[in-house]
């Protein structure tokens, strides 16, 4: 971060900041103090609420940037434990420390055994981001030899703790509500295998994991492994921020990440590809899409970032037919989703509004291929975006100029008024 110039506001001077790269940003810190106003900015779509060296989006020209990589290059070449040392370590490994690694990180994934118990006080039908939420937060219950903040040894553990735990939740959330017994980790196996082995294996007989789909899933969780200050980081940094412990924090980002506008929206991809139900019926709804007076919307198209097309969206293209190929899909969905696809992007409506499929119209397909059911998708969105939360916030304990978040308003209620008592009202 660099000082580049100032701007005048009033009688007084704000310093602009430069980045390595992006807009400038305008530091208003002393704002209040210097003009007894706050800045109004709903949604904090125009304020920059950190410093962070992590993930770079340009939304205008679709890109997507991990510690300076592009998120192409890392889907096609590089793995999510590979992604994951990334992110928490600035560089990319070598042979030897991505080893080690993930050597470390098979060596927490099995969960305390008496949280399997806790798992049996929700109920049978109870959504796998309830159960995600309980069961991390608790995580702090289990293990107290890392939840201080303020020490580097312990952020790791708890770091890694986070990381390779939460196949092994979310695998348990799965079984528990289909009444399958839980399978514990095999640690042969690669992260993603062995979460699909704890999803899709049983006790009685041997799993088998299918390269092609072990490769489409950890593409997916490196294409959500991280992206940028959105909702659910900004509300883990927002918990964070108060000292609470790491588990706690990304319990609270499980929880934002829940919401359909933000986690949601691949599976309201996958519900929409449903309701148009066969290829012919595509028109139909592509004329209700561009009809104002109509409130059906074409879901898993465009973003609020990317005004271009998602760079994740070009990888998932590819990562579709390689999974339909390897799997025999014969599903009239995935048809649609083929249609819909080839006619979007060839519409000029669609072109000049720049709604292009974003990475949730093609990962929902995907999942729903494989075999999870649409109430695991946020799941997986979790489990991925762990180590984005966890990087995240291992690097705001670590700023310096961090200081516990108190967002302001503008007020609109009644003016100071005297109590009335009751017998007088």
């Amino acid at each position: 971060m660099t000082d580049t110039s100032s701007i005048k506001l009033g009688n007084h001077d704000y310093t602009v900041l430069s980045g390595t790269v992006g807009p400038e940003v305008i530091d208003i810190r002393k704002l209040y103090a210097d003009t007894g106003m706050f800045t109004y900015d709903p949604g904090f779509t125009s304020t920059a609420s950190c410093e962070s060296a992590l993930t770079y989006i340009d939304g205008d020209e679709g890109v997507l940037l991990h510690r300076g990589y592009p998120i192409g290059q890392l889907a096609e070449e590089s793995s999510f434990m590979e992604v994951s040392y990334l992110l928490l370590n600035g560089e990319l490994p070598s042979k030897q420390e991505l080893a080690s690694f993930s050597h470390t990180i098979s060596r927490h994934t099995m969960l305390h055994e008496q949280l399997a118990t806790f798992y049996r006080g929700f109920r049978r039908d109870a959504h796998p981001m309830a159960i995600m939420c309980g069961v991390v937060g608790a995580l702090s219950a289990f293990y107290h030899d890392s939840t201080e903040i303020h020490d580097p040894r312990q952020r790791m553990i708890a770091s890694h703790r986070l990381i390779a735990k939460m196949p092994t939740i979310a695998a348990m959330a799965y079984k528990y509500s289909v009444g399958q017994p839980f399978l514990y980790p095999d640690n042969s196996l690669s992260y993603t295998g062995n979460f699909l082995r704890m999803t899709f294996g049983v006790p009685a007989e041997p799993y088998e994991v299918n390269p092609v789909v072990e490769k489409a899933l950890d593409r997916i969780f490196i294409l959500h492994a991280d992206h940028e200050q959105n909702a659910s980081t900004s509300t883990v940094r927002l918990a964070g921020s108060s000292g609470a412990n790491p588990f706690a924090c990304i319990a609270a980002g499980i929880a934002c990440l829940w919401g359909p506008a933000h986690g949601g929206a691949n599976e309201a991809a996958l519900n929409m590809l449903r309701e148009i139900g066969t290829v012919d019926r595509i028109p139909e709804f592509i004329a209700r899409a561009k009809d104002k007076n109509d409130p059906f919307r074409l879901m898993g198209f465009g973003h609020r970032v990317y005004k271009n097309y998602d760079p994740r969206a070009t990888v998932m293209q590819k990562t579709v037919r390689e999974v339909f190929d390897a799997m025999k899909v014969s599903d009239p969905v995935f048809d649609v989703a083929l249609k819909l696809e080839e006619m979007a992007l060839n519409d000029p409506y669609f072109i000049d509004k720049k709604l292009f499929p974003n990475v949730d119209f093609y990962s929902g397909v995907i999942l729903s291929a494989i075999g999870f059911p649409t109430t695991m998708f946020t799941a997986l969105f979790a489990l991925a975006r762990t180590v984005g939360w966890v990087a995240q916030w291992n690097e705001m304990i670590s700023d310096p100029a961090q200081k516990i978040g108190r967002p302001r308003q503008l007020y609109t209620g009644p003016v100071q008024r005297d109590y009335v008592a009751v017998e007088k009202r």
